[in-house]
């Protein structure tokens, strides 16, 4: 087994996993702490170490609120650890290899998480790396910069830092991916052969990673998950879509403001969970700080640089929880609904009407649809490469009946639902052994198709695209491929979406 491993800035010892035939590194750096004159700068180069590194635990996460307080999903799920350690100083990811030498060359997967580029962290329970390294994968886990610290724009880091002005967080993945694509060969790892993967934020953050020209020759493949957002029935767009510098200039010009200080210099010099705090107080009456049009790192909407091939010309396997996210009308009655049909599509209101009449759509809840799947079918037809499209829709247990909430198919993909407190039976575990099958075979090949552990072929899963309408259904019978494609009423808003995205 490879329990040391020679990077470039020195060499790490890593430990067995719960499976003593994976080694777990945990907490390697890969650039400089970005704290004092490093906060909202670029990810600087990190240091080289004397010695051996003991790579055995994961670093503190990146400042955020406390995880773990409330009684909300997340912190019923796996935020559940208010004393997690957590630090400015924040820039290290994590390994999980099976290869026992340097020369085997497995496939590997970077994980980004998500959180809303708000909160989350790599060492959340649910990203073990652990079954997915028993398939001969190489995991890596980045954790990277959020919020405030991640996000921030203002005039001033425009002017002194013109390379990089903002988008920090993204920034720091991008130096996570290079230091992979560097450094993975000394642990049995592929660097020809990359796959970055995420989900909500995460899966965002990965469609901002393959629009960005300067990671193309890096990237192999891609998986997004809950990520491609778009709502059907908003004109101005979306979740995910890039805010124009000089508005998040304005807004960190009013943090800045807010917090009583006259300019970044100064603001570099406050303690973090000082700003952390002003920050939490501050976006209770204002908006948040996401992803930033800087004209370097982010030249454009990801989802409209995907659908015009503006991206690494790479197979692409995305998705939804089927009931994450809903879009609807919000009308109180048959009249209003159809006069805001009008509003929302003009002369093909009625073609709208008819449409969901014919699919059951036209009573309360208005034309309810997920718009994350009409999305991705919608780009997903605009591609030449192979691309698969999943629904995760099964049962998922537990006293607060949730349905597939937003993140619940992590468990699966991730086959880690014996951390899990949910009373999952045995078909659960059938269905995560697939999901996660299909998600290696992905990652190693850009196909998901191959057998289950017992040797027999899984059920087909073909591409989705303009010729073929193949969906996986990952439901309660275990993966079923669906090819009966959608009815009118998703198919004009498939087309209303794809003409939003590219007009």
């Amino acid at each position: 087994m490879i329990r040391t491993a020679k990077t470039k800035n020195g060499i790490v010892e890593g430990i067995p996993a719960a499976d003593p035939r994976i080694t777990a590194f945990k907490g390697i750096p890969f650039a400089a702490p970005p704290v004092g004159e490093n906060r909202w700068r670029a990810p600087q180069p990190c240091k080289d170490w004397e010695g051996v590194l003991k790579a055995y635990c994961f670093a503190p996460i990146a400042v955020q609120d406390t995880p773990g307080l409330g009684d909300d999903i997340y912190c019923r799920e796996w935020h559940v650890d208010p004393d997690i350690p957590m630090s400015e100083d924040c820039l290290y990811l994590n390994v999980w290899t099976g290869a026992k030498s340097t020369d085997e060359k497995q496939p590997v997967v970077v994980w980004y998480y998500g959180g809303g580029l708000q909160w989350g962290y790599p060492s959340e329970m649910e990203f073990d790396g652990e079954r997915l390294a028993r398939r001969g994968i190489v995991v890596v886990t980045v954790n990277y910069r959020i919020n405030v610290f991640g996000f921030m724009a203002h005039p001033d880091l425009t002017a002194k830092q013109p390379d990089a002005p903002a988008n920090f967080g993204s920034l720091d993945q991008q130096a996570g991916l290079r230091w992979v694509y560097e450094n993975i060969a000394a642990f049995g790892g592929d660097p020809d052969n990359i796959t970055v993967a995420g989900q909500s934020a995460g899966g965002g953050s990965v469609m901002s990673q393959i629009t960005c020209p300067a990671n193309f020759g890096m990237i192999k493949k891609a998986i997004v998950q809950s990520a491609m957002i778009r709502d059907p029935y908003d004109d101005n767009g979306g979740v995910g879509k890039p805010e124009p510098l000089c508005e998040a200039e304005k807004n960190g010009q009013d943090f800045l403001e807010f917090m009583g200080v006259s300019g970044i210099e100064e603001a570099r010099k406050l303690d973090a969970f000082y700003i952390r705090a002003k920050y939490a107080e501050y976006a209770a009456s204002h908006r948040r700080m996401f992803t930033v049009l800087d004209n370097r790192f982010c030249t454009g909407d990801p989802l409209k640089l995907f659908a015009e091939g503006k991206s690494a010309d790479i197979p692409v396997l995305a998705g939804n929880t089927a009931d994450e996210f809903p879009n609807m009308i919000p009308a109180g009655s048959d009249e209003e609904f159809k006069e805001k049909a009008k509003q929302i599509f003009g002369d093909k209101a009625d073609e709208f009407i008819k449409a969901a009449s014919e699919a059951g759509k036209d009573k309360p809840p208005y034309a309810k649809v997920n718009g994350i799947e009409c999305t991705v079918k919608a780009l997903f037809r605009l591609r030449k490469n192979d691309c698969y499209y999943y629904r995760f829709d099964t049962d998922i247990p537990g006293y607060d009946d949730p349905g597939t909430f937003h993140s619940s198919e992590l468990w699966f993909f991730f086959e880690t639902l014996a951390k899990c407190w949910r009373p999952f039976k045995g078909r659960h575990y059938d269905l995560a052994r697939q999901m996660c099958n299909y998600w290696s075979n992905f990652v190693k090949t850009g196909n998901p198709n191959g057998n289950d552990n017992d040797g027999t072929p899984m059920p087909e899963w073909k591409p989705y695209g303009k010729t073929s309408a193949c969906s996986m259904v990952f439901g309660k019978n275990g993966a079923e491929p669906d090819s009966s494609g959608d009815d009118d009423f998703k198919e004009f808003l498939i087309r209303h979406i794809t003409e939003k995205i590219t007009g």
